[in-house]
């Protein structure tokens, strides 16, 4: 499957108006598109990291199936509030205020190498607070995928800054 961006489907004016929203759910439904794209995520990281945590909710797709191919443990990423253990917390900037998410303080075993997978990075914002909270219980961050990056938001580069590499699958100008 060489053309992935044409599986992606837009959504202008969403979630408000100007927002040109990347739709990944065409993708995850197109069967050699998501294999694709799930063997395209996984093969640099092939033998190089012990988990991958997936950030909610679509990257608990992806990440959950990139885990699969990489025959390693999945750790979930979610919003404050939303799983049922004890829990350490990030928070993180958002363009109209802060936001928490959370990971079982024991999902990670100290020296264990993480890839952190989400569906789309735009600012970096939560990738940035899920690399920290990696970094806070004592994981190593192998580096960050996304299937789709908008480059001109900066969250690639945010990330570069923190001396985390990011694989990505397609671009789109825009927000």
């Amino acid at each position: 499957m060489n053309d992935l961006k044409s599986l992606i489907r837009a959504i202008p004016d969403y979630p408000k108006p100007g927002i040109m929203f990347r739709d990944v759910t065409t993708l995850m439904g197109h069967p050699a598109g998501f294999k694709s794209a799930i063997d395209a995520l996984a093969a640099p990281f092939m033998g190089k990291v012990d988990a991958v945590a997936g950030i909610e909710a679509r990257g608990f797709v992806f990440g959950g199936a990139v885990a699969e191919k990489l025959g390693c443990g999945f750790i979930p990423v979610r919003k404050k509030g939303k799983l049922p253990w004890t829990t350490i917390g990030q928070q993180y900037t958002l363009e109209y205020g802060i936001d928490t998410i959370e990971i079982h303080l024991d999902a990670i075993q100290k020296g264990q190498r993480i890839l952190i997978v989400d569906d789309l990075i735009a600012t970096g914002g939560t990738a940035e607070a899920a690399v920290k909270l990696v970094s806070r219980v004592g994981g190593t961050v192998a580096g960050c995928a996304f299937v789709i990056d908008l480059p001109e938001l900066g969250g690639v580069k945010l990330l570069a800054s923190h001396g985390i590499a990011s694989h990505t699958l397609v671009a789109f100008e825009g927000h």
